[in-house]
């Protein structure tokens, strides 16, 4: 968590694969496959990417002990859900704290809301395991699943600066049932409309829920269970990620081909807290 250039993010990154490409019976069978030497990839670039769906369909770990827990995807039904195996958690209790801390300030200094109802209505949610040690460690706040009125009861109560965490869809009832005007709040968008509502496009969204809740921008919030680190964006539609989580993009038909900045594209993400 102390990287402080690209150059340290390259040698901890190039560490980091050649001992998974070793350890990671998974990765180190896809490698194989694609006929890569490990000892011959000297560029974070040409470090191969392990798919997602790989998680939904092998045990992606290389811990000594047995895993302190395992974060599981949101998933439709008939769906298969991802797996990630976590053998400390204390490295992401790290990793989301420093995070959050970087972009926001001190979280001991802020009054967390969070309204996540499709989360906590099933088991190994990492942003709900996420969600709960902030708030232990805020200066208010708490869960609201449903209740709306005591939500905007609550806040109006609370003089501390506050962030109201939502799955959009959430976040959309209660801008149309209810319009609060919210003061010293920063809106949190994350998760999506998880097949409860209709897919907006995000400046859509974020102009419906400006409106009504008297704010001037809607800040994202974007995380994966595969992941132990989160990007955030301000509102802007730029997301930015703590110095130990790198993007690259990739043609969507060539998922070995790199494209530069400013082009369309899959994504791969190099999260070092995933150790």
């Amino acid at each position: 968590f102390s990287i402080s250039s690209d150059a340290e993010f390259e040698r901890e990154a190039l560490m980091l694969f050649r001992y998974q490409a070793e350890h990671c019976a998974p990765y180190a069978e896809y490698i194989r496959l694609l006929g890569v030497e490990p000892r011959d990839v000297s560029r974070v670039e040409d470090i191969p990417m392990l798919p997602i769906e790989l998680f939904k369909s092998h045990k992606v770990y290389c811990g000594e002990a047995e895993p302190q827990m395992i974060f599981t995807s949101s998933a439709t039904t008939g769906m298969v859900q991802s797996r990630h195996y976590v053998g400390d958690l204390a490295l992401y209790e790290r990793s989301f704290t420093e995070g959050f801390n970087h972009f926001y300030g001190d979280v001991r200094e802020c009054s967390i809301y969070a309204l996540l109802p499709s989360y906590l209505e099933r088991e190994g949610s990492s942003l709900v395991y996420m969600a709960e040690r902030l708030i232990a460690a805020s200066a208010g706040g708490g869960f609201y699943l449903n209740d709306y009125e005591k939500l905007l009861h609550d806040m109006s109560r609370d003089d501390n600066p506050k962030i109201l965490l939502g799955v959009t869809y959430a976040l959309l009832d209660l801008a149309e049932n209810y319009a609060p005007k919210l003061e010293n709040t920063v809106v949190m968008e994350t998760g999506g409309m998880k097949g409860r509502r209709k897919e907006l496009p995000k400046s859509e969204l974020h102009k419906i829920l400006c409106s009504a809740f008297g704010v001037e921008r809607i800040h994202s919030e974007y995380g994966m269970a595969e992941l132990l680190s989160q990007a955030y964006s301000f509102g802007e539609g730029v997301f930015r990620t703590p110095k130990w989580m790198n993007v690259l993009v990739r043609d969507v038909n060539n998922p070995f081909a790199r494209l530069g900045a400013g082009r369309r594209g899959g994504l791969d993400i190099i999260d070092l807290a995933n150790r």
